[in-house]
């Protein structure tokens, strides 16, 4: 059924090399293309095929996994009532891909907190800092080998005082 699917179909015909995998799951369709044309595939999502909201950013840390990183762009047309998922593999080093602000203006803060959590940095991005922590902290503590009690601190040590 994925297959079928309007976005799916489109997207095969127009960027057939960039497409790595489609799936389905419980009727949500995802997309896995190559990060090199995020910028491209975005446009023409919201352009060709009204995906006209940007409804999340976000990212997933698969370590020990080459590669590690996993973008993860959940799309919404309003015209069409339809839902779209675009994943994009990420390398750790170095963990860069093109912004996608210039498509979805959302995408600016969206961008701005993976950068701060998972250290991604975003190629064009208007303003790329720390959105949640201050400019000083070390690390990025969504990176599943962030350590579980934060920098520069003692693990817990089961006492209350």
């Amino acid at each position: 059924m994925a297959e079928n699917h309007r976005a799916v179909v489109k997207l095969r015909e127009k960027f057939a090399g960039s497409v790595l995998e489609v799936k389905e799951f419980r009727g949500e369709v995802t997309v896995t293309v190559k990060k090199e044309e995020i910028v491209a595939i975005c446009t023409f999502l919201r352009d060709s095929l009204k995906y006209n909201l940007l409804s999340d950013v976000t990212a997933v840390d698969y370590l020990g996994r080459e590669p590690r990183f996993m973008m993860v762009y959940n799309l919404y047309s309003i015209p069409g009532k339809d839902r779209l998922r675009v994943k994009a593999p990420v390398e750790e080093s170095p963990a860069v891909v093109d912004t996608v602000s210039t498509v979805w203006s959302t995408a600016d803060w969206l961008e701005r907190e993976v950068f701060d959590l998972f250290g991604i940095t975003f190629t064009g991005h208007p303003d790329l800092r720390r959105i949640l922590l201050t400019d000083d902290w070390v690390g990025h503590p969504l990176r599943k080998d962030y350590p579980l009690q934060g920098p520069d601190r003692e693990p817990y040590a089961g006492r209350l005082s």
